[in-house]
Formats: C-alpha cells, structure tokens, sequence
C-alpha cells in the first residue's frame, strides 16, 4: 500500500491525493482498535476503503477495478486481497461505509422512547433526508445503472443497506403489533409500504423535478405515516 502521507479528521492522503473518509464504522464492525498494530490495519482499510468509494461513485462500477485500485494505492496485491478478497467485498465495505451514519440513526431513532406516530415520523424524516444527500444519489443511481448487468451489485446494496432498514423498521413495527397498536398484515410488508411511500421523494430527486431538501419534507413524512395508520393502526388512528 502506499505510503500515508498524513492522516487528518476526515481525510487521507495517499501518494499525494486526498481522500475523504467517513468516521462511522459499520454497524457490524465498530469496536475500535485496541492495539497500534489493530489502529494501523484500520487506518489501512479506512485508506483503500476511501479510494475505493471515488473510483466506485465516480467511474462506476464496472470501470473499478482491484488492479486499477493498486495502482492509485501502492504496495502489493497480497496486501490489497489481504483486506478484501474480491471487488464484491470490497464494493460492499464502500456501501457499508457510505450508509453507516444513517443506519445507526435509524436504529437510534427506532429504540428510542417514543408515541407510534411521532417514532415514525422522524423515521420518515430521517430517510428522506440521509438518501437526498448527494453520496446516497450517487450510490443509488450506480445501482440502478449497473445491476442489470452486474446483478451482484444489486444484492450487495441490499444486503449491506436497504436489507438493514427494512429489517430494523419491520422489528419496530412488529414490536407495535404485539402491543396490539398495528394490525399484523406481516411486519415486513408492512416496512415496505412505508419505506415506498418515503422513496417516493428519493425518486423525484434522481429524475430532477424536486431538489435535495424540499421545504415540505416533514409534511411529506406526516402524510405517510398519516397513511400507513390509516391502513394498519388499530383504534382511533385508524378512523
């Protein structure tokens, strides 16, 4: 790998470049480094995770290549297959990297002590605010554009970020139909009526007829979860 030149908040360069590095780790991957040899393996990982997310946003992901990367990186290919064995994990350590931040709210929002309603609101709230920001635009039209001829792109965004929030809004759901607030037509269908409603807004943006944070978001988020009640609350809600 190359050498780092210097490491700061938010930034890495290496071999002369600057890269931006994003300091929320996966979710599944947090705990922090607890020796200088484990801190040096991330800082590692953290640099080629960075140079892969430009290659990745803006050349796509069928002009990314491992040996493309090593290039831009340094060192030796043992080094570069040591952290990530194939494109595809690396591919998926850059979604991880990208959605991070957004998946802990989620989560954080989801267990937080809440009314039904206002709890999804700021989920709604939430979502159309993290997927409006211009990386998750950009990780979303790279997705739409190649995973028809690379179908393992689709699946790694899935697993790696749609798959999180629909789980984690399903087992919040499901909690509310135990407690008998929400009708049980399947949590995790019911996770995606709310989350299609919510894309609607995402969908606008790609196509260009509404701009990143339009002032009527939390109407927006409002009228949803006013809809989903409607379907699937039990008692007044659901008048």
């Amino acid at each position: 790998m190359g050498t780092l030149l210097a490491m700061m908040p938010g930034r890495v360069v290496v071999n002369g470049n600057p890269y931006r590095i994003v300091h929320y780790m996966p979710i599944e991957c947090r705990d922090r480094p607890t020796t200088l040899r484990e801190a040096r393996k991330h800082d590692r990982r953290a640099a080629i995770v960075a140079v892969a997310r430009r290659s990745f946003l803006e050349e796509g992901y069928a002009a990314t290549s491992m040996s493309g990367l090593l290039r831009t990186l340094g060192g030796s290919k043992a080094t570069l297959w040591g952290y990530f064995p194939s494109k595809e994990a690396l591919f998926g350590a850059v979604i991880a990297d990208v959605t991070a931040a957004f998946r802990r709210q989620v989560m954080d929002e989801l267990d937080a002590p809440g009314e039904l309603d206002a709890t999804l609101v700021n989920f709604c709230r939430s979502f159309m605010n993290k997927t409006g920001h211009a990386d998750a635009v950009a990780i979303w039209r790279l997705v739409m554009a190649e995973s028809g001829r690379f179908p393992e792109v689709g699946r790694i965004f899935y697993d790696h970020a749609a798959g999180h929030i629909e789980r984690a809004l399903a087992t919040y759901i499901a909690q509310q139909i135990a407690a008998r607030r929400l009708r049980d037509d399947g949590a995790l269908d019911m996770a995606r009526v709310l989350i299609g409603m919510t894309a609607a807004q995402q969908n606008r943006r790609l196509w260009g007829v509404e701009p990143a944070g339009g002032a009527g978001m939390d109407a927006d988020a409002r009228r949803f979860v006013g809809y989903f009640l409607r379907l699937f609350a039990v008692g007044p809600r659901a008048e």
